[in-house]
C-alpha cells in the first residue's frame, strides 16, 4: 500500500521511507521487538515498568533528537526512532493497565480518540495525512506523535483480543492478520485510499506483531512456544539489523527526487 507519491520540492528533504515490502517487514519486526523488549527490561531484567518507562523515554528522545535535527531520511536513524517508540508505546499501555489498573477496553478507547484527534488536528493544519509530505518539523511532529499513538493503540487492542477477551496468542494474531489482508484487498481491488488504507494497516501491525511477539516467547503453559524474550528479542533484532544495513547500502527505500 504505497501512498501517493510527492512533489519534487518535497522529495528532496521527505523524512520518511517509501512504503514498500521492506518497510512493512521491518515494522511489523519493531512492533514484535517492542512487545518483548519491554518485557525482557521489565521482568528478566527485573527493572519494573517505572524504571523500564524511564530509561525507553530518555532513549527515545535522544533518537528522535538526532531524527528530527537530520535533514533527509537516514534508514537506521529512523528505525532506531520506530524501534524506540514501539517499547515505549508498549509501556503506556501496559503502565496504565498495571499500575493504575485501569481497563484495557477504556485505554483502547483513549488512544483510538487520542489517534483521531492527532490525523484531526494534522490535518487541519497541513491538509494532508501523506507520509510523503513529511517535510517541514512540524508535520514530523504530527507524524511521530501518530506513530507514538498507533502503537499504544495496537499494544491495547492486542492485549484486549489475546488476553482480555482470552482468546490467545495465535488466534488474535490470525485475526489481525486477516484483518490487515482485508485492508490490502480493499486497497488494491476496492480502491481504498492510500492514505487511509496505509494508516489503518499501520495500526492493526501493532496487535499482529505484538500478539506473534507473546506467541513466540511467552511460556507454553500461557500459550506461547517458550523461546523467551532474549531469544525472540535477539532474533528480530538480528534481522532489523540486516534489512536496515541492507536499505541503507542499496538506498531502495529513497525516494528518489525529481531531475
Amino acid at each position: 500500500m504505497n501512498a501517493p507519491t510527492s512533489s519534487p520540492a518535497r522529495q528532496m528533504l521527505n523524512k520518511v521511507p517509501e512504503v514498500t515490502l521492506y518497510f512493512w517487514v521491518i515494522k511489523i519486526m519493531a512492533t514484535t521487538v517492542g512487545e518483548t523488549a519491554a518485557d525482557f527490561l521489565n521482568f528478566n531484567l527485573h527493572m519494573g515498568l517505572t524504571n523500564t518507562s524511564i530509561l525507553t523515554g530518555v532513549l527515545l528522545a535522544a533518537a528522535l533528537a538526532v531524527q528530527l535535527w537530520s535533514r533527509r531520511y537516514v534508514p537506521a536513524v529512523y528505525w532506531i526512532a520506530v524501534v524506540f517508540l514501539s517499547v515505549f508505546g508498549t509501556l503506556i499501555t501496559d503502565n496504565l493497565s498495571d499500575n493504575f489498573g485501569v481497563a484495557l477496553t477504556t485505554t483502547t478507547t483513549i488512544f483510538s480518540v487520542a489517534l483521531i484527534a492527532t490525523f484531526t488536528g494534522w490535518y487541519a493544519s497541513e491538509k494532508t495525512l501523506s507520509i510523503h509530505s513529511i517535510f517541514t518539523t512540524r508535520r514530523e511532529l504530527f507524524y511521530w506523535t501518530a506513530i507514538l499513538f498507533t502503537f499504544a493503540l495496537g499494544t491495547a487492542a492486542g492485549d484486549l483480543v489475546a488476553e482480555g477477551l482470552k482468546l490467545g496468542y495465535l488466534t488474535s494474531a490470525l485475526i489481525f492478520a486477516g484483518l490487515i489482508a482485508a485492508v490490502t484487498a480493499a486497497h488494491y481491488w476496492l480502491k481504498l485510499d492510500a492514505i487511509w488504507a496505509f494508516w489503518i494497516a499501520y495500526v492493526l501491525t501493532r496487535p499482529f506483531g505484538a500478539s506473534c511477539g507473546d506467541l513466540l516467547s511467552q511460556t507454553k503453559t500461557d500459550g506461547g512456544l517458550g523461546l523467551g524474550t532474549i531469544g525472540t528479542s535477539a532474533l528480530f533484532l538480528i534481522v532489523i539489523l540486516a534489512l536496515v544495513t541492507y536499505l541503507s547500502i542499496t538506498k531502495r527505500d529513497v525516494i528518489e527526487a525529481a531531475d
